[in-house]
């Protein structure tokens, strides 16, 4: 069973890789993992349904653009964007460590990523950006069964792409940004999941 500690070991143990092309939109989101007896639980967010949001019904991880004065520690973004969708306040939640910033695929963006642990459940309160939310195991996430190639849509367009499956069958499924970044992780804890693009 994973601990905080190896995690934030393998995390401090690398230099990640981060980006910042002045032509892309800059956003940041929270990784948050929770202990339970069974093991760390990963929190995923499902995004409300809102004409024109790219993101619209998606899973994910709470966060959001990088707002005036933030550009220089998107962090800041992270922890602001979580406490605004969901409620959690992570100042005060053990920072494990920060994954390689991504460029997304089908939008000029670049997601920072950074991980915390906190040590029980949290009650959360959504705001109109956030329908709902739930826990996941992390050894699941890593589940070569999860692991798919699933049809989603993105706008008007209808595409097949690397996924997860968390809700289980005919349920919106995890891919895109967030599913790259899941695999990222996974594969700094040692697993052989995903592929590279998404």
């Amino acid at each position: 069973m994973v601990t905080y500690h190896q995690i934030r070991s393998v995390l401090d143990a690398r230099r990640p890789s981060l980006r910042s092309p002045a032509s892309r939109t800059r956003a940041a989101v929270a990784m948050i993992l929770r202990r339970t007896d069974a093991g760390p639980q990963m929190l995923f967010v499902e995004r409300a349904r809102h004409d024109g949001d790219p993101w619209s019904g998606d899973l994910g991880f709470p966060g959001g653009k990088v707002e005036k004065g933030e550009e220089e520690n998107p962090r800041l973004t992270a922890e602001r964007e979580t406490f605004e969708e969901i409620g959690i306040d992570l100042t005060g939640a053990r920072f494990l460590g920060r994954l390689d910033d991504i460029e997304g695929a089908h939008l000029p963006i670049i997601v920072s990523c950074f991980v915390y642990g906190i040590g029980q459940n949290v009650p959360w309160t959504f705001n109109e950006e956030i329908r709902d939310a739930f826990w996941f195991p992390l050894q699941d996430l890593a589940d070569p069964v999860r692991h798919v190639d699933a049809p989603v849509n993105f706008r008007e367009l209808q595409l097949v792409r690397p996924a997860i499956c968390l809700l289980g069958p005919e349920r919106t499924v995890l891919w895109g940004l967030t599913y790259r970044l899941v695999c990222q992780f996974l594969r700094l804890l040692g697993h052989e999941v995903g592929k590279v693009t998404g």
